[in-house]
């Protein structure tokens, strides 16, 4: 990672009639390249992420060439099985998607359902440091309400 934004905040947006979202702009900013293209996975359940293409796309492709060399090597022989289910699971997590005019993303068919929103339903756009998330709000709540009583152990730990 580039490390180069610290990512922070929180903000309400409304999915549009077409699947849309207006981002903040300097979050969008954070995520985008020049041309504005930026990578959207699945993260969990009622969760999606963006990140700067660049950035996920090597943290990408040093996991999978390190899992060819364990393939390639036969340490992998008796792991088929978890093997498929990472190939299941790549195929579909991330896909490439261009933000628009003022910051507009786009959520695509897919992502849509692992996200769990209609058109005209609320989202949250959280800063998480090193990406943007997108949340359901009710996943959103559900998160907080399990995380927020370690935040300070959690941010001594990682300060410290």
């Amino acid at each position: 990672m580039s490390g180069e934004a610290f990512i922070t905040g929180e903000v309400k947006r409304t999915v549009d009639d077409r699947f849309r979202i207006s981002l903040p702009v300097e979050m969008a900013q954070a995520i985008a390249d020049e041309s504005g293209e930026t990578m959207l996975t699945k993260e969990r359940a009622g969760c999606l992420s963006l990140w700067k293409a660049s950035d996920w796309q090597t943290r990408q492709q040093q996991g999978v060439d390190l899992i060819k060399q364990k393939i390639q090597a036969h340490r992998l022989e008796n792991r088929w099985d978890e093997v498929q289910r990472l190939g299941r699971l790549l195929s579909t997590r991330n896909r490439t998607i261009q933000l628009a005019n003022r910051s507009r993303c786009t959520i695509p068919e897919g992502f849509r359902e692992f996200l769990g929103v209609q058109p005209n339903q609320d989202v949250m756009i959280i800063g998480a440091v090193i990406c943007v998330e997108i949340w359901n709000p009710q996943a959103w709540q559900s998160l907080l309400e399990q995380d927020m009583p370690e935040f300070g152990t959690l941010f001594k730990e990682l300060s410290g």
